[in-house]
Formats: structure tokens, sequence, C-alpha cells
């Protein structure tokens, strides 16, 4: 029977502005997204396979790794919804086993759930070729979740919208990083409500400050591939405070009053020697931007990082 097995990448958000929100209460976003060398592994192997009722097909979902003791095993995990989407959208009845490893904490930000989903949605499309138009699997993927999309190519790339405007962005490689995360996952839908409870209270906002507009992920693309060059940094003192300037997320604040322990180790990233540090999607994963990734290695060597705590040195890649 035919078997592809694929690795289901992480992705750290470098930035999150929140720029506006739909009359369908979903919120708009602009964000620079790069993938990690940390990654869940699918495999999918598929069985009797015929045009037919998707409602028909026949889906056996394995979950073994970090954490899998608290995801479903079941047609409502998200690699299981994408098969049974891409199988409707083929007008086909199938029978697919899928063993899913994983390696990325739930809920944390880092799109884990997310990547596993384009991983299936990618498997099956190298599985049965031509079995869904090549232009209709973002559209797939977008139903299922707005960091989806982006998976199917992971590449560093501006994020827009909903998470359909993607645009590659260059020279973003190698970028070394120690994340760490409190244990606790954060529901996206409880940031975005605090988010939304922030924002209502709030007076509105005077003239900004005169300073040049460093917080908007294209200037973020910008400033990190010409500061890092081959995994390193090689600006000066003064650049160490533009890279600070560009890593803002605005959900970092109401995810911080979900889960305090969120401050906690942004602090402790930042006296282990980080240049810079930020939070991913909607928390709880934070990270540190370091020098090098054998100071970012160093750093989670010497931190205090006791379980349920996770913490690990990683780089982006270039493409995953």
């Amino acid at each position: 029977m035919p078997v592809l097995e694929l690795v289901a990448p992480a992705k750290v958000n470098l930035g999150l502005r929140i720029t506006g929100r739909r009359p369908d209460g979903y919120h708009t976003l602009d964000s620079l997204f790069a993938p990690l060398d940390l990654g869940d592994r699918v495999r999918v192997e598929l069985g009797t396979c015929a045009p037919g009722d998707a409602s028909g097909s026949r889906i056996a979902l394995a979950v073994r790794g970090l954490g899998a003791d608290a995801l479903p095993a079941d047609a409502s995990n998200l690699a299981a919804r994408a098969a049974h989407a891409f199988l409707r959208a083929a007008g086909m009845r199938a029978e697919l086993a899928i063993d899913l490893e994983k390696r990325v904490p739930s809920g944390a930000g880092l799109g884990g759930g997310s990547s596993d989903a384009a991983a299936v949605l990618r498997a099956l499309d190298r599985l049965v070729p031509g079995a869904v138009a090549p232009a209709a699997l973002p559209d797939i993927a977008l139903s299922l979740g707005a960091d989806v999309p982006f998976f199917l190519r992971p590449q560093p790339a501006r994020v827009r919208g909903i998470g359909e405007r993607i645009d590659p962005a260059r020279g973003l490689g190698g970028l070394p990083l120690a994340l760490a995360n409190p244990g606790i996952s954060l529901s996206t839908a409880d940031v975005y409500a605090a988010w939304d409870e922030r924002a209502a209270a709030l007076t509105p906002p005077g003239p900004r400050p005169t300073m040049p507009p460093a917080h908007g992920p294209e200037i973020a693309a910008e400033t990190l591939s010409r500061l890092f060059v081959g995994g390193e940094f090689v600006g000066s003192d003064d650049d160490r405070a533009r890279v600070r300037a560009v890593l803002v997320n605005d959900l970092l604040a109401p995810a911080a009053s979900l889960c305090p322990s969120i401050a906690r180790l942004l602090e402790q990233l930042e006296s282990l020697g980080a240049l810079a540090v930020g939070m991913s999607g909607s928390g709880a994963t934070v990270f540190g931007v370091f020098e090098s990734r054998g100071r970012a290695e160093a750093a989670v060597a010497r931190g205090t990082f006791p379980p349920p705590v996770w913490a690990r040195a990683v780089i982006t890649l270039a493409s995953a």
C-alpha cells in the first residue's frame, strides 16, 4: 500500500499585529511566519481508494509522543479532518491510516496541529496526484484553520488577512532561537477574546511617536535578514535595539494576563543573553533571539526549566 512520511514543521511568529476584525468575528492580522527545524512526524498510508462518497471513508489515526494523551485520536483531530476534507473535495472514498508522532507542544502558538493537517493534505496530494486541483488546496487548508495554508509550502513568509495572503520573505533561514513553553496550553479563542476586551477598554490612541515604522512584519523581515548572516548576528550595539523593536506581538499582553508564566519566561531568556524576546502566535511559547545557535543552545543548558516547562534551541528554516 502507498505510504508517505513527512515532517510537519513548527513555526514561530516574528512579530504579529492585529489589523482588524471582520463582521464574521475573525480577526485579521499581519505577521511574519518562519518554519523551524522542529516538527512532528506524519505518516500516511493509503489503502483502498475509489470514486465515491467520502463519508464512507475509514480513517484510522494513531497519536503518540509529546502530549499525546491529551490529544484526540478520532475524527475531531485536525489531521483526520484534513483527510476527510481532501477526500470530499476529490470525490473519493478511501481507507487511510495516519500515524502522528508529536514533537511540538499543543496549544503553544507554534502551529503544530495546523502543520499536521497541512502535512496530511500534502501527503494525499502526492499519493493521489491530480485528485484535487492545486488551486483548490489553499481553500481546503483555510477551511481547516488560519495557519494551515502557510504550512502547505512552509517557508518564511509575511502572512496577512485571516491567513490567506501569503508572500514569501527571503533571507530568514538560520535565525538562532531558544524556545520556552510554560507547559500550559492557551486557547487561541480565549487569547483573542482577552485582546477584544482590552481593546474595548482603551481610549482612542493619540498620535504615534515620530519614530521609523519598525513594528511591521515587512520591516521585521528586512531587519532580521540584514542583521543575521549565516545564522549569526553581524550587527552593532545599536542594531540590538532594532531587533527588539521588530518583534512586537499584539497578543502578548492578553496572553500574559491569562498565563503569568509567559512574563517570567521572557525575563529568564533576557537574563540568559537573548538579543530580543517575543511570543509566538497566541502563546504560550516565547522565544529569545540569540547571536548564534551555540549561544542559544548554551542558554537552554544554563536556564532553569523544570517540568512541565519545555525549552529547546532551534533555528528558522529557509524552506521545509
